[in-house]
C-alpha cells in the first residue's frame, strides 16, 4: 500500500485509469520516440529487490531468487498521456563483494532511486541512511527523485519495522513511502504504483539530458535569461 507522505506532493501517486500499463513485449508503442529514464534499486541483500523488479517487469513473482551479482538489466515501456516513456530499471547487489566493480556504472547518469529494505528485517531498515550517504558520495543530485519501499508485508506475524518509524525516517528525508509485497499477487497494483509514481515525476521534467548541451545552446539559455532580466517588473 502506498503510504501518505505529507511533503510529497511533488509525488503524485494516483494515475489515470487509461494509462496502459502493458508490458513493452506485448504492445506496439513507438519505441524510436521514448524517452528513456534510468532507475537503480539499492538495498541491502534479500530484500527482495530482484522480486519487486521482476513483478513490476513481468507481472509474476519471482521463485527462488539468486544473488544478484553485479546488477540486473530490466526494462518496460509505459504510455503516458499519449507519450511513450521507457524505464530501465537497474536492480544492484546487496553485497559489496558483488558491486565493488560495478558501482560507479550504476549511478551514472541516474534519473531516479528506489530505496528498498525488507519490513521483516530491522537491519535492512537500518541500513537506509548508509544507502542514501552512498548515493550522495556517488553524485547522485539533490533533484533526483527518491522513493522508499518497505517489502514482504505478506509476512506479518513476522515484521520488524513498525509502518510509523519508516514514515519518519521516509518524512526526514521528504521520501514517499509505500510498503508492499512483491510476493502476493493482489499488491500488483501497489507494486506498479511505486515505479509509476517516479514515471510521472520524470515524465513532467522536460528534457532530462545525458549529455552535456552544446555551447551554442548554453549561449542561447543565457541570451534568454539576460532578457527575462531585463523585462521582469519585480
Amino acid at each position: 500500500m502506498a503510504i501518505e507522505n505529507k511533503h510529497g506532493e511533488e509525488f503524485d501517486t494516483i494515475f489515470s485509469r487509461n494509462d496502459s500499463l502493458e508490458l513493452s513485449s506485448h504492445h506496439e508503442y513507438d519505441t524510436t520516440h521514448a524517452r528513456i529514464f534510468k532507475i537503480i534499486v539499492i538495498g541491502d541483500s534479500n530484500v527482495g529487490k530482484t522480486c519487486l523488479t521482476y513483478r513490476f517487469c513481468g507481472g509474476t513473482f519471482l521463485k527462488n531468487p539468486e544473488a544478484t551479482i553485479g546488477v540486473d538489466f530490466r526494462e518496460r515501456t509505459l504510455e503516458l498521456d499519449g507519450e511513450s516513456i521507457k524505464l530501465q530499471i537497474w536492480d544492484t547487489a546487496g553485497q559489496e563483494r558483488f558491486r565493488k566493480s560495478m558501482v560507479e556504472h550504476y549511478y551514472r547518469s541516474v534519473h531516479a532511486v528506489i530505496f528498498v529494505y525488507d519490513v521483516t528485517s530491522l537491519s535492512s531498515f537500518e541500513s537506509i541512511p548508509e544507502w542514501i550517504q552512498e548515493c550522495s558520495r556517488h553524485s547522485v543530485g539533490p533533484l533526483v527523485p527518491r522513493i522508499m519501499v518497505g517489502n514482504k508485508c505478506d509476512l506479518r506475524d513476522r515484521r520488524e519495522v513498525p509502518t510509523s518509524a519508516a514514515q519518519c525516517l521516509a518524512d526526514s528525508y521528504n521520501f514517499p513511502l509505500f510498503e508492499t509485497s512483491a510476493k502476493d499477487p493482489s499488491e500488483k497494483e501497489n507494486v506498479d504504483a511505486i515505479f509509476l509514481t517516479l514515471a510521472y515525476r520524470l515524465k513532467s521534467h522536460k528534457p532530462l539530458r545525458l549529455k552535456q548541451p552544446s555551447e551554442s545552446n548554453l549561449r542561447q539559455m543565457w541570451n534568454q535569461k539576460e532578457r527575462e532580466a531585463a523585462t521582469c517588473q519585480c
